[in-house]
């Protein structure tokens, strides 16, 4: 077995420094005990979502045109937790390669197992509510349905230019950078899994957003944690790319949160209308699905405490006019690098 490697074991006491980025040597440093605790959190509040109580399920109590708008809200919901695995995967071996202190490194394969728990949430409403494996795959039975199909076809078709895109931005950013996107997306999502777990009349839809709740609030501990950590220290070229990822994270995030806008989602031009029909349609079935003034406000307010964490270390926060902010304007933002994840 040939090899190009020349072995130096013999030539020397003690071999060279492993070049970096490596995830090799290993340390486990332990300095911020407060990310200890979210850790310990993690493992006490795992959940599965297999386990919950689907014998309360009957999906055939519910018209064909009522489980294809709810699964089109699931659907909506996988194309951000769906790529959160991978995503968190691809963060948590940033960690390791950087030579981030032992519970950093733990907390993030914690984030990464709970979106998988999410993700399985998705795939098992999903699921059970089309008797198919997949919303692309699926043949609907209504006119509503056939239409929210070609909207799943183009959501999964821009979902995979953010990962993309994303791919290409993880290895160019600083931690300091990906923690500041990775917070945006876990204060909105603790706010509209809260609020849907309140009006659900579902059971096991209620104590799956309870439980996806609970697990985007430890995710939020962890960037607040972090960032009070390393903000401090940030350095000036950081800023202004935190501003613009901010910026970024609030036209990808729209599409799950509020409604997708036109600079990054390219979408038909039915896709809003008909995306709000299925939303009437399920909130009717008693399935919560925050209304358009709703969803602008919790947006709103979800960017306000975003920008008040930023303000502590002087970050700008960029101008989101669509829901009435003020703050710098942000025209060149590259939609095609961006980080932000739910």
């Amino acid at each position: 077995m040939s090899s190009s490697y020349t072995q130096i074991a013999n030539t020397m006491e003690f071999p060279p420094e492993t070049p970096q980025p490596n995830v090799y040597p290993l340390s486990w440093v332990s300095q911020t005990k407060k990310l200890e605790e979210v850790y310990a959190a993690a493992v006490r509040e795992n959940w599965d979502p297999a386990k919950l109580p689907w014998d309360t399920f009957d999906p055939s109590r519910y018209s064909w045109e009522e489980r294809e708008a709810i699964a089109y809200w699931w659907t909506i919901l996988s194309v951000f937790d769906a790529s959160a695995p991978p995503v968190f995967a691809h963060a948590l071996i940033k960690t390791y390669e950087v030579h981030e202190e032992d519970p950093v490194r733990r907390c993030f394969f914690s984030v990464t197992r709970d979106e998988q728990n999410h993700e399985q949430m998705c795939g098992l409403a999903i699921t059970k509510l089309l008797e198919a494996t997949s919303p692309l795959t699926y043949e609907p039975k209504t006119d509503l349905g056939r239409r929210l199909k070609k909207n799943a076809h183009w959501l999964y078709y821009n979902g995979g230019r953010y990962w993309d895109g994303y791919k290409k931005a993880v290895p160019k950013y600083s931690l300091a950078v990906l923690f500041s996107s990775f917070l945006m997306g876990e204060i909105a999502a603790a706010t509209i899994f809260h609020q849907m777990a309140a009006g659900c009349t579902e059971p096991v839809f209620k104590e799956a957003f309870r439980n996806i709740g609970r697990d985007e609030g430890r995710h939020m501990a962890i960037c607040m944690s972090v960032m009070e950590r390393d903000y401090p220290n940030l350095a000036m070229e950081d800023r202004s790319v935190i501003t613009k990822q901010i910026r970024a994270g609030y036209l990808f995030l729209s599409a799950v949160l509020f409604e997708p806008p036109p600079e990054f989602w390219d979408l038909p031009s039915d896709f809003i209308a008909t995306q709000r029909e299925a939303e009437e349609v399920a909130r009717k079935a008693g399935f919560h699905i925050p209304t358009y003034e709703a969803k602008k406000e919790n947006w709103r307010n979800a960017m306000l405490n975003l920008k008040g964490v930023l303000d502590r270390y002087g970050i700008p926060f960029p101008a989101i006019p669509e829901v009435g902010i003020t703050g710098e304007e942000v025209r060149d933002v590259d939609m095609e690098e961006i980080i932000p994840v739910f």
